[in-house]
């Protein structure tokens, strides 16, 4: 089920029962009763109160239609690499335009768009973000470091990058002048 200690368990658990009541398009009331629990128990343990047991935990996971293991132990966001003139080209019919889709938006998402300017030197380290964040990245001019700490891919203008934001992660400009387009997503 994971490392960390008994309250990271329950935050997860917390965060995962959110995400996945959300994505089922469920509401608390409904949820619970498909689960044969209290709307109360599972509106604490959204809250992260309480430590549920293995047969509460199935019983959400039937109610939501996800196995037991994505909320103890939710999957990570796979690290995905579209290059520059890769990736489903839409083109318009009056114009010289070409859409790249990159990545859609999954259900009850939030998103915050920057963009980023660096310089070589110290790398910009990041800590762990919030249960289920993921960043997007499209290098614009420059070249840098992107993605998982211990694993970052070398990106070249027009690169694009998604990564687990919910682990360490970072951004090394290689270039002068460096610059990108992040997007977070929080669920």
């Amino acid at each position: 089920m994971g490392n960390g200690t008994p309250s990271d368990l329950t935050a997860r658990i917390a965060a995962s029962l959110r995400r996945e009541r959300d994505r089922a398009g469920l509401s608390l009331t409904e949820a619970a009763r498909r689960a044969g629990i209290a709307k109360s128990t599972l509106s604490q343990l959204e809250s992260g109160v309480g430590n549920p047991g293995v047969e509460t935990l199935w019983a959400l996971g039937v109610a939501l239609e996800v196995p037991f293991s994505r909320l103890v132990d939710p999957p990570r966001t796979a690290v995905r690499v579209i290059r520059a003139g890769e990736g489903p080209v839409t083109h318009a019919e009056r114009a010289a335009y070409a859409a790249t889709l990159l990545a859609s938006s999954p259900p009850h998402a939030r998103r915050d768009i920057y963009r980023i300017a660096a310089e070589p030197g110290e790398p910009r380290v990041s800590d762990p973000h919030n249960p289920g964040s993921v960043e997007h990245v499209v290098l614009s001019t420059g070249r840098a470091l992107v993605g998982p700490a211990e694993e970052p891919v070398e990106l070249a203008p027009g690169d694009y990058i998604t990564y687990a934001g919910d682990a360490p992660h970072i951004f090394k400009a290689l270039d002068p002048q460096t610059t990108a387009v992040l997007v977070m997503e929080h669920v």
